[in-house]
């Protein structure tokens, strides 16, 4: 348990004018500090429950505010908490805290609320997590992946292998205590079966992670090709507004522009990139060359090329290269023969036997959805169930790669008669890496790490 005498204060939902703010203390002095300032005597008063009530700077009179009261631990935090909804004005949020201040609470941290509810026991480290996770989504999946980690699904199955993990390690413990007597506590066959059974459970998360990637944090799709060909009205057309600058100059796009869709729950990133051509101006060669970066990190890339207007020898040299790029980043390549109102049945036949394109015009927005459903059907991630356990988090994903490793290891120890301490060493590394996850295994700057990352309040 974690023990503080400060009681920490911040505001806790958004910065700007709203109807309300709510500003949260927590700590042991969190109702003492209120009540010197509350115009009702709440010394007496029972936990879950609001009250509503003046905040008071002597006789002057802040707000009036609905104080509500989580005591005896029953709180997020684990702590003695008070939240009070006050106006929305800043100017009033802001006096409110000064006042707890000058009362003796001490402004919050990035995540420190969340901290305490971790260290208190409330949340292990993988649901601390995922409550910023809760607060980032921004899409059906994020949100139900999010809430299935905060609710314990991928703590438990943590916890429930290293349970199992660690019967077994204790009885190889025990046998080197007896080294001199040759005895054997653990069967090493149902301790092959197990590690054999954990390593599949592990390896199904780790694959996972692919998945809950692209669920987090979205897919980029960068959309490329020569200048003029209609990239930037493909977006538009995609985003159904008016994102990026449509000229007949060629080189209008110099920077990338990015902007997101939902679709089947998932968050596709759209980035339209400058022409790619030889050019010598400055600033388009800077465009261009932050365009084949882009191509690099992007998971489906959409090349674009006016069907109408492109010589077969120089489509055949571009598709070629695209090929060998993708191959090198493990993306996705979609060609977009574009402008297709404008070709004949003739030419139209012979892309699509040599190339098997997608045929649409940007202009016109038509058959936008065969390029929706073909960029959906890539990512395949399917519907995310209620209950399905996905990877998002990369520090969970190097630790369950790291435990996999120790545990392959000692497998393989097994199968070669590797001696008891080699094997205890392997599966103590296994028993840590997990550890590392729910934070059974932890250290301050670990801490650190994670919870600076989480906003003011939370």
């Amino acid at each position: 348990m974690m023990e503080s005498n400060e009681t920490i204060v911040a505001l806790a939902t958004p910065q700007g004018v709203g109807a309300i703010g709510v500003i949260r203390l927590s700590g042991p002095n969190s109702v003492n500090i209120l009540a010197k300032v509350f115009s009702k005597n709440i010394s007496k008063a029972e936990s879950h429950t609001a009250h509503f009530g003046q905040i008071r700077e002597g006789k002057r009179v802040i707000d009036e505010v609905l104080a509500t009261l989580f005591l005896n631990g029953k709180s997020y935090t684990g702590e003695e908490v008070v939240e009070v909804s006050c106006h929305g004005s800043q100017y009033i949020l802001q006096d409110v805290i000064r006042l707890f201040l000058e009362h003796g609470a001490t402004a919050a941290k990035p995540g420190e609320f969340t901290l305490r509810a971790f260290l208190n026991g409330k949340l292990d480290l993988s649901q601390a997590e995922a409550v910023a996770d809760l607060i980032a989504s921004n899409s059906e999946a994020a949100h139900k992946v999010a809430m299935q980690q905060m609710r314990g699904g991928f703590s438990d199955q943590i916890k429930k292998l290293r349970a199992d993990l660690i019967h077994f390690a204790s009885m190889v413990e025990l046998e080197l205590d007896f080294g001199e007597e040759d005895v054997e506590f653990a069967n090493r066959d149902e301790l092959k079966a197990l590690i054999w059974k954990i390593h599949i459970v592990i390896q199904a998360l780790v694959t996972s992670f692919k998945s809950g990637n692209v669920i987090k944090n979205g897919v980029p799709v960068v959309i490329a090709g020569k200048p003029n060909a209609g990239k930037s009205t493909l977006l538009n057309a995609l985003l159904n507004e008016e994102k990026a600058l449509v000229t007949e100059i060629a080189g209008t796009t110099r920077d990338v522009i990015e902007d997101e869709v939902i679709w089947n729950g998932v968050v596709f990133r759209f980035i339209d990139t400058a022409g790619i051509r030889e050019t010598k101006d400055l600033v388009e060669s800077l465009g261009v060359k932050k365009t084949l970066e882009k191509m690099r990190e992007a998971a489906i890339v959409c090349y674009l090329f006016d069907a109408s207007n492109i010589d077969a020898s120089e489509l055949e040299t571009i598709v070629s290269a695209l090929k060998q790029d993708v191959e090198k980043t493990n993306s996705e390549l979609i060609l977009v023969a574009n402008k297709a109102d404008q070709l004949s049945e003739e030419k139209k036949a012979y892309l699509k036997s040599k190339y098997a394109p997608i045929f649409l015009s940007a202009k016109e927005k038509s058959n936008l959805i065969e390029l929706e459903n073909h960029i959906i059907d890539l990512v395949n991630l399917g519907k995310v169930g209620e209950q399905d356990v996905v990877i998002t988090n990369s520090r969970h994903y190097q630790a369950l790669t790291s435990a996999n490793e120790a545990l392959m290891r000692a497998y393989n120890g097994l199968s070669s008669g590797l001696s008891g301490d080699l094997l205890a060493a392997d599966i103590r590394q296994s028993l840590f890496h997990l550890g590392e996850i729910t934070g059974e295994v932890t250290t301050d700057d670990l801490l650190e790490n994670i919870f600076s990352k989480f906003c003011i309040g939370k």
